[in-house]
């Protein structure tokens, strides 16, 4: 009986330790895919005009005329080159200004920024933090208690609505919409 039950305990460890490193490797596959700059001719070819503009050569695009500036569906937000999560419907509010914007991102990990001096002033650009993406730009005049205001390029992103969040492979967000 004890070595009956040793050899269960033994096959359950043996089980949670399999699906452990499946799902570690699964992570490292994913996170190792989306840490790879593409190649230019690879992402004009994936990307439309403005969405390579904007990410791969920090352009902006035109406030009230993108695509998600007044979306109001549930969701995250990814990055349109790599796939990484940015932001939460949660997150986003109506700035007045003509884009998307969002009091904080989902996981700040996921998001680096840098200084931009570009027009004459010094702003705080957002970039993706594996795909190296320019997303957008930060102020500290946000309505979040954090007082931060992620003024963010539509082309940037792609939208998952939380009813297809398991589908596109981000089952683990569906808990923010619950």
């Amino acid at each position: 009986m004890l070595i009956q039950e040793v050899k269960m305990s033994r096959n359950k460890f043996i089980s949670l330790g399999l699906i452990f490193v499946m799902a570690f490797a699964f992570t490292a596959v994913r996170e190792t895919m989306s840490q790879q700059k593409k190649n230019p001719e690879e992402l004009q070819s994936k990307l439309t005009p403005m969405q390579y503009h904007v990410t791969q050569e920090e352009g902006t695009e035109a406030p009230f005329q993108n695509e998600y500036w007044n979306h109001k569906k549930e969701g995250i937000y990814v990055d349109v080159v790599s796939g990484e999560v940015l932001f939460s419907s949660k997150d986003k509010f109506d700035s007045g200004t003509g884009w998307p914007s969002f009091t904080k991102p989902i996981d700040k990990e996921n998001v680096t920024t840098r200084t931009d001096q570009k027009l004459m002033m010094s702003r705080t650009e957002v970039r993706s933090k594996k795909g190296d993406s320019h997303l957008g730009h930060v102020f500290p005049d946000g309505p979040g208690p954090d007082g931060q205001r992620y003024c963010i390029n539509s082309a940037a992103l792609r939208f998952i609505a939380k009813e297809d969040l398991v589908k596109e492979g981000y089952g683990e967000y569906q808990n923010l919409f619950q």
